[in-house]
């Protein structure tokens, strides 16, 4: 019956109080880089699809992973709390205080500036609890044991690179130390960034929603979804007459994403177009080979004409 109501709640059919009490339980890190401006949420559990109901995150703004007796609202009016200036803590302390069930519930509130709190209710089925550290908050419920939110902290402090870097390594590090008590299903990363002059601000966003294996499938989902972040800075850098730098990032994709075709594919196409054809040559047949079917497009894309003139790539699109 839950599962009907919550259901219906998702669809617009009942309010959203209606699947306010829905238990996930679960670990989650919300994280900050202040100086890159990215923000995020990494969460996994013993529970199908938690990616839609937990993580919350708006660029230039915060995140929030709201779960136990999980109160979606927390995200959604969280947010908004923290546009209008009230700290992580100030944030926890407006939604608890009108929620009669704010003891079931968990969760975890960092700003843009990498301030954190987090939250847990002493309905909270053990072992329950949460950490602050620079720049995140860790929180779980049903966990094996204290250790997991411990080495998720440890993880996300001593990994260097991207955000998302850091919050799928303390995701990793949660499950290493026994995770979810009940077992596996589901996790989700989600990361934003305000871009110039792009209304969409979520750089990655991934899930596994149902999964014997869910910490292999996240990280296999996070390779691609650089790779072609990547592919994404180097359209961008194209657009703006920087070829270098579209050339960059598209080999970058490439070294991320090597058995996704459309890497070679465009960084064919910007070494065509930049005149350096035997590169070009070389990773459009890579694309081809991957992916036949590319050969139409091949045939007509303007980005290949320093291509054309060869015999070698006439015999390749045939």
């Amino acid at each position: 019956m839950k599962r009907i109501i919550f259901a219906l709640a998702i669809l617009g059919l009942l309010p959203l109080a209606a699947y306010t009490t829905m238990p996930v339980s679960t670990f989650s890190i919300v994280g900050c880089d202040p100086t890159t401006g990215e923000l995020g949420v990494a969460v996994a559990s013993k529970y199908f699809a938690v990616g839609s109901v937990v993580p919350w995150a708006k660029a230039g703004v915060g995140a929030i992973a709201t779960q136990a007796w999980v109160n979606v609202d927390y995200g959604i009016k969280g947010l908004e709390l923290l546009e209008k200036g009230l700290s992580p803590q100030a944030v926890i302390d407006s939604l608890t205080k009108t929620d009669s069930a704010f003891q079931r519930r968990q969760l975890g509130v960092i700003d843009s500036k990498g301030n954190s709190a987090t939250f847990t209710g002493t309905g909270c089925m053990n072992w329950a609890g949460g950490l602050t550290a620079k720049d995140c908050a860790v929180q779980g419920n049903i966990l094996v044991s204290e250790n997991v939110v411990a080495c998720m902290v440890q993880a996300f402090e001593n990994t260097t690179g991207q955000l998302g870097d850091r919050l799928l390594a303390a995701l990793l590090a949660g499950d290493s130390a026994g995770g979810d008590s009940r077992g596996k299903q589901s996790a989700a990363l989600l990361v934003v960034k305000k871009t110039e002059g792009f209304r969409y601000d979520r750089e990655i966003d991934i899930r596994v929603d149902d999964s014997p294996q869910p910490f292999a499938e996240i990280t296999r989902l996070y390779g691609i979804a650089r790779a072609l972040s990547h592919l994404d800075a180097a359209a961008k850098a194209y657009q703006k007459g920087e070829l270098g730098a579209a050339i960059e990032h598209a080999i970058t994709a490439v070294k991320l994403g090597p058995n996704l075709p459309e890497t070679y594919y465009d960084l064919a196409c910007y070494l065509s177009l930049s005149g350096k054809t035997a590169e070009a040559m070389t990773n459009i047949k890579t694309a081809l080979t991957m992916a036949p079917h590319f050969k139409s497009m091949a045939k007509n894309d303007t980005d290949l004409q320093n291509l054309r003139v060869l015999p070698e790539f006439q015999e390749l699109i045939r």
